[in-house]
């Protein structure tokens, strides 16, 4: 049997170029006009949602973290408060799992706490879909195969979240980050988006097994080890 290599290397030419157009034109425009829709959509849940964590959290209602984006670029992530501000006889923060109330857990499993991200996507700071931001003093943690998830936008939701979130190892979630960054597409993003829902729905996968929020990443070596 005679195996036409022409038309396969056409057809991986292709999906080459197809890739590329949608990372490079289209992606930005679509969560542009989806993320400033669903603001628009989703205002009142957003309003209160705001009186409820002020009244119950306190102020301010929304917490800012700086956060690593696209090539490593630093940028101000926004979320609901899921935790409150108290402090033992010392004056120093209790324990996340103390602070961490019903109605921050509650915020958390249905990714309520998540929805002011769509402001960072509206600015172009994240993506609908892609890995997601962790803190800045994993950047020196990094091996190259890690580093490339930041190639490209961080996301609302990613492959590493709806294969299974929190309840992953740390380089689990880092192999399907850049497994996602390799393989780019509007299906895929839209694939991700309906299983997103369907996580949320289900609420699994939220937190890890040992820990109120997620565990610490200490580096590929210690983990390893």
């Amino acid at each position: 049997m005679k195996i036409d290599y022409r038309s396969k290397i056409t057809t991986k030419l292709q999906l080459k170029i197809r890739f590329f157009l949608y990372k490079k034109f289209l992606k930005r425009p679509i969560d542009f006009i989806l993320s400033l829709f669903s603001i628009i959509i989703l205002s009142p849940i957003f309003l209160v949602l705001i009186l409820l964590v002020r009244l119950k959290l306190g102020s301010p209602v929304i917490f800012k973290q700086e956060r690593p984006g696209l090539n490593q670029k630093i940028f101000t992530l926004y979320k609901f408060r899921t935790m409150t501000d108290k402090k033992d006889e010392s004056g120093r923060l209790l324990p996340d799992s103390i602070r961490l109330t019903k109605f921050g857990k509650m915020l958390r499993s249905t990714s309520l706490d998540e929805l002011p991200e769509l402001f960072n996507i509206l600015k172009g700071e994240m993506s609908l879909v892609g890995p997601r931001p962790l803190l800045v003093q994993y950047l020196t943690l990094y091996n190259d195969h890690q580093s490339r998830r930041h190639t490209v936008r961080p996301g609302l939701s990613g492959l590493a979240q709806v294969s299974g979130r929190n309840a992953l190892s740390w380089n689990d979630k880092f192999d399907l980050d850049v497994k996602y960054v390799d393989n780019v597409t509007f299906f895929l993003d839209c694939k991700i988006i309906f299983l997103t829902f369907k996580k949320v729905f289900i609420r699994e996968g939220i937190n890890s097994g040992n820990s109120a929020t997620v565990e610490v990443f200490k580096g590929s070596k210690t983990e390893e080890d």
